[in-house]
């Protein structure tokens, strides 16, 4: 449980990391596992490559080599033991190519060198490819079986160049320039096979990849394995993961070639026939269409009598039909018009009756005349006061109608028929002062 528990403590607290030291102590074991130890002047510490991980190694460590191993901090609870559990080594000073590698391809990028924009599109169908490679590569013997096999017309040029070692990088930019300027091929593959960084670390070099960038012809690379990325890959106009994929990204496949042409073939006899068979029966259409000037001629002729023919019938049933609208308008103008013999002598007629109607009207509308004047004459005020009444009015101008509105003293106005008076009331009598009996009549 204890130790349990510090491998847990040991393994969170320790995320992974990279170890240099040297190797001792190594122990191949039956079971694949690698047992060593890793040292330095100052201290030793125990680790162990299991066997999934050592076959992805891809060399064979040895006592004295100097490694940088990545590693998980553990413990081995059966024993107690602390140790490093490797996930993957190199061999020292890799790392150190490695920044370098990282340094030179973000430098690169800045400046544009790896941008999409300025890749070419390979040809679809070269006459000649160009190899730039060792003639003892392995990879030369894979490209050129895949070419002999897929496309065996195409024409090959090789630029031989070591791929490796101390200059490998200018020679094989020199080569890419020799066949940038002789332009002898379509395409150019730059090619070897897999190793290790320091193996391909000529084609991490600056030069090698403004050699490709400035290539007249694009170019393919193919360097090492699928997992293997270099600096001439992001320059390349295409990148392969092997030199056998370079070849078949290079040239088209002849039996797919020639299995296209065949189809194309066939499409262009179909669509040939359908083209003669539709202008064919376009020609006989045109055929039955086509007659003699003279028969046009006539043709027209006999059309043209026709049109006269209905131009004459057309206009004589217009004549016709104004004709007969004519005569129907007439018909309805002497039925409309008035009989003027006739209204007169009944106008004659009826001019003593107006008469004697009008005097009748008049006589009796004078009459009716007289009757509402001497009704109204009656009602005239002026007709009362001639007969010796009077009106009375207050010092306001209001009509008295009863003596009991008055006081004594009261300042009164009198109308007659002609003119009037004011007066002070002396006494005021509720009885009248001239008997009812002796009041003129009307």
């Amino acid at each position: 449980m204890l130790n349990r528990l510090a491998r847990e403590r040991l393994e969170s607290a320790f995320p992974l990391c990279w170890v240099a030291g040297e190797v001792s102590n190594l122990t191949y074991a039956a079971s694949g596992h690698v047992y060593f130890s890793l040292k330095d002047a100052a201290a030793q510490v125990r680790c162990v490559m299991f066997r999934n991980r050592a076959q992805l190694l891809g060399w064979r460590l040895e006592n004295g080599q100097h490694i940088e191993a990545r590693v998980l901090v553990t413990l081995y609870e059966a024993r107690g033991d602390f140790q490093l559990n490797v996930e993957a080594a190199r061999k020292a000073g890799l790392g150190n190519l490695y920044e370098q590698f990282l340094r030179l391809k973000e430098k690169l990028e800045r400046e544009g060198l790896f941008a999409g924009a300025g890749k070419r599109p390979m040809p679809a169908f070269p006459r000649r490819i160009g190899i730039v490679t060792s003639l003892q590569a392995a990879a030369l013997s894979d490209v050129l079986s895949t070419l002999m096999r897929r496309a065996p017309h195409v024409g090959l040029v090789l630029y031989p160049t070591p791929v490796q070692g101390e200059g490998a990088a200018a020679q094989i930019a020199s080569a890419i320039n020799c066949a940038s300027k002789r332009r002898d091929c379509d395409v150019l593959i730059v090619c070897r096979g897999g190793g290790s960084l320091e193996d391909l670390w000529a084609f991490n070099d600056e030069a090698l990849a403004r050699a490709i960038r400035a290539c007249a012809i694009p170019v393919i690379t193919g360097v090492g394995h699928e997992t293997d990325f270099t600096i001439a890959d992001f320059a390349a106009d295409q990148r392969a993961p092997t030199p056998t994929a370079a070849a078949e990204l290079a040239a088209p496949e002849r039996s797919a070639l020639y299995a296209r042409l065949v189809d194309c073939r066939f499409a262009l006899r179909r669509q040939s026939r359908q083209v003669l068979d539709q202008r064919t029966q376009h020609l006989d259409w045109l055929a039955l269409r086509l007659r003699h000037p003279a028969q046009r001629l006539a043709q027209q002729r006999e059309n043209l009598l026709n049109l006269r023919r209905r131009l004459d019938g057309g206009l004589t049933q217009a004549s016709t039909r104004g004709r007969n609208t004519l005569a129907g308008l007439s018909r309805r103008l002497l039925l409309a018009r008035p009989d003027t013999s006739r209204l007169a002598r009944r106008l004659e007629a009826l001019t003593p009756k107006l008469h004697s109607e009008w005097q009748n009207t008049l006589r009796s509308k004078s009459a009716d005349l007289l009757r509402i004047a001497a009704s109204l004459n009656h009602l005239n005020p002026d007709a009362v006061l001639e007969r010796g009444y009077s009106i009375v009015t207050d010092a306001a101008g209001g009509i008295l109608r009863d003596s009991r509105a008055l006081e004594p003293n009261d300042r009164i106005a009198v109308s007659f028929h002609v003119g009037c008076a004011e007066a002070t009331v002396t006494s005021v009598t509720r009885q009248p002062i001239i008997p009812n009996s002796q009041l003129p009549s009307s």
